[in-house]
């Protein structure tokens, strides 16, 4: 590894630890490693976790891959040397991410996954994801009703590396699909990014400005292409989100984008350390590896109680 990248991975675990000399954690230490906290969603679920880890008795190691693999390995390189009690990891990439993980437990520190799957089991003790297919079907059976079931559309799809981005296009098609006069004019990635999403959406509406409406596979990418919508004048194009954040949800209720999808990051990531306590306790969080935790439309029907990832009864 890079001696220079070394030394500033190692440098920010301990400003976030807050360690003041040396560098190792004590046995009750929970590692959280999720991409950029500049989106809310990651934010979230290192915010929730960190609170759940904190009221459980926990010091955390709170730590950022920026959904890039080398990274996260040299993260995971740098929690095992400190000798965390765990790790909850939102993950850089489905295949990529195995290696880091087979890692941790061949150090004997078990890790607890959120949010994205990794293509092996076995290797975490707990991959819990949201019913990306089931929430997928929500968000387009709502963009079909919006759309009137008919018109031009395009879609936003997110990494390729995502596991989520292909179920979430698969979930929107396997029901957008049976519409004959909804017809997509435009599909491309970009990559769960606003910036790019606003570039796309800007080419795509050159390409093609009878566009109707807009299925994007986050929230983020639905942000931007509702800002290049409106810089080109296009107030009326339908946009559907996935995620349930807070700007969408201040956009539904200003009338903007229609509708999203809330995943729920904050619980999902309170969950996985509970089990990661468990498993700490006990050797064994009593459940499957593999759990689903299920998707809820969000639109100006409920909107208001929307916050932080989370909906209020």
């Amino acid at each position: 590894m890079n001696i220079k990248r070394r030394l500033l991975i190692t440098a920010m675990a301990m400003s976030v630890f807050g360690a003041a000399s040396g560098f190792a954690a004590s046995a009750a230490t929970i590692a959280i490693i999720t991409p950029s906290h500049d989106n809310p969603f990651f934010k979230a679920e290192a915010d929730g976790a960190a609170a759940k880890a904190k009221e459980l008795g926990y010091d955390t190691m709170v730590l950022v891959h920026d959904d890039d693999a080398n990274k996260q390995s040299e993260l995971f390189d740098t929690v095992i040397a400190a000798g965390v009690a765990a790790i909850i990891l939102d993950n850089a990439g489905a295949d990529a991410s195995v290696a880091a993980v087979q890692k941790a437990k061949d150090a004997g520190i078990p890790s607890f996954l959120i949010d994205r799957e990794i293509t092996a089991t076995g290797v975490a003790v707990s991959q819990i994801v949201s019913n990306n297919y089931q929430g997928a079907q929500l968000g387009a059976e709502e963009f079909v009703k919006l759309m009137g079931e008919e018109g031009e559309y395009a879609e936003l799809v997110g990494k390729e590396s995502d596991t989520n981005a292909g179920i979430r296009s698969q979930g929107y098609h396997d029901v957008i699909d049976q519409y004959p006069d909804l017809k997509m004019v435009a599909r491309q990635t970009a990559n769960w990014s606003q910036t790019e999403a606003y570039t796309v959406m800007e080419s795509m509406l050159q390409a093609n400005p009878g566009i109707k409406g807009v299925i994007s596979g986050n929230d983020t990418m639905a942000m931007g292409a509702r800002a290049a919508l409106e810089a080109a004048g296009k107030n009326d194009v339908i946009v559907v989100g996935f995620d349930g954040s807070n700007d969408v949800r201040d956009s539904i209720l200003a009338g903007g984008i229609k509708a999203t999808v809330l995943q729920p990051a904050y619980q999902q990531a309170q969950l996985a350390v509970e089990q990661a306590d468990q498993y700490i306790k006990t050797g064994s969080t009593g459940l499957d590896e593999k759990q689903l935790m299920d998707c809820v439309l969000i639109n100006g029907d409920n909107a208001a109680q929307l916050e932080t990832f989370a909906l209020s009864n």
